[in-house]
């Protein structure tokens, strides 16, 4: 079988080209970049002369395009994400995806490979979503989607994101997902049946716990968070009050909990604005994996009472890109502020290289590649 050829679509540093090409057979034909500095670092890192190239995915001629097998693209996701304005398809990056259908209507290659936010589900009451598949389902591909999370696949950094695939052949529909993961043992049906009667093997992932498991502490567990603007590191708790929301402070649990000095590391979201938070914290336990990378926040490490920012290169490593390509970037005088945000942007290259190891696998099974 001959290499898989992809085209990188809304490349940014090329989290699809290096996951790709991590997993051998599959070969590069062109990418697609706006941003002229994470294009210039794209370059850097690949040296892609000879390749087609467009700046603008809306002036694609996709005739003028070479033969591709793949189409990848992490769409733009600020119109979909939580941490934005969720306009959708009113904010002209949310309808950039059409930009995607519109060159794989004309070209119909055996396989499509999409990256958004988690926000993507429920924006707009799950209509986006509908509406983005039913515009490849009616060109006739047959498509399947997961969240996984990075921090699986061998990067310490918590980061949930949706792939999507698509097929033309029907028989690769659901072989893909779910991926089995870097550290735990994909959850295994034994017997069916509605919730709350299916048995999973016991050596798997322990499957969604709702609330009907016996409330919030059958879910995740209970926890004490020091909710007061400035934790304290002490060796003794504070006053605990009669009642802790109410009066002048009107902050629920203010006393309720201590920060703990102790040796291990602990990673800090935006250190220098003491409100910022992701999932409602601002500082995680030791040996937990890094806050999501993203491009407003910055992100730092607590160790000893001191908080330091994580430099750049640590912010590439947590997205699975290698030291060397970091260098290569780094050569070309581009800011830290840019270098940051590239990594903000960029597709977790672990993810896609089990993405890649699965399609090779399908591409090679139905003679989709000849």
């Amino acid at each position: 079988m001959r290499d898989i050829r992809f085209f990188d679509m809304f490349a940014g540093i090329g989290g699809f080209r290096s996951g790709l090409e991590a997993t051998g057979g599959f070969k590069c034909v062109g990418h697609c970049e706006i941003d002229k500095h994470a294009n210039k670092a794209y370059n850097a890192i690949y040296n892609p002369q000879g390749e087609y190239y467009c700046d603008d995915a809306r002036t694609i001629n996709p005739k003028t395009m070479p033969d591709f097998d793949l189409l990848c693209a992490g769409f733009p996701c600020q119109a979909f994400s939580v941490a934005g304005r969720r306009l959708g398809f009113l904010d002209m990056r949310g309808t950039l995806v059409f930009e995607v259908a519109r060159i794989v209507e004309e070209r119909r290659p055996p396989f499509i490979l999409l990256e958004n936010v988690l926000g993507l589900l429920s924006h707009d009451k799950s209509r986006t979503l509908e509406t983005i598949f039913s515009v490849f389902v009616e060109m006739g591909y047959h498509l399947e989607w997961c969240v996984h999370n990075s921090k699986h696949f061998g990067v310490p950094q918590d980061r949930r994101r949706v792939y999507i695939v698509g097929f033309l052949e029907q028989g690769c529909a659901g072989q893909v997902f779910p991926l089995e993961l870097g550290d735990a043992k994909n959850l295994e049906q034994i017997i069916p049946g509605p919730q709350g009667q299916r048995t999973y093997q016991t050596d798997g992932v322990a499957p969604t716990q709702c609330s009907s498991s016996g409330g919030w502490g059958g879910k995740t567990g209970l926890f004490f968070i020091d909710m007061n603007i400035d934790p304290v590191i002490t060796d003794v708790a504070r006053c605990i009050t009669a009642r802790q929301d109410s009066g002048v402070s009107n902050r629920r649990g203010e006393h309720s909990a201590v920060l703990v000095e102790d040796d291990e590391p602990r990673a800090v979201i935006t250190p220098g604005r003491k409100t910022v938070r992701q999932k409602g914290r601002r500082i995680k336990e030791p040996n937990e994996p890094m806050f999501t990378i993203t491009v407003q926040d910055r992100h730092g490490v607590w160790h000893r009472g001191r908080i330091r920012k994580l430099m750049p290169i640590e912010c590439w490593r947590l997205q699975g890109f290698t030291d060397e390509q970091f260098n290569r970037v780094e050569a070309t005088g581009l800011k830290d502020t840019h270098l940051y945000k590239m990594a903000g942007n960029a597709v977790s290259v672990p993810v896609i290289t089990s993405i890649g190891d699965r399609l090779k696998a399908l591409a090679d099974e139905y003679k989709i590649i000849r």
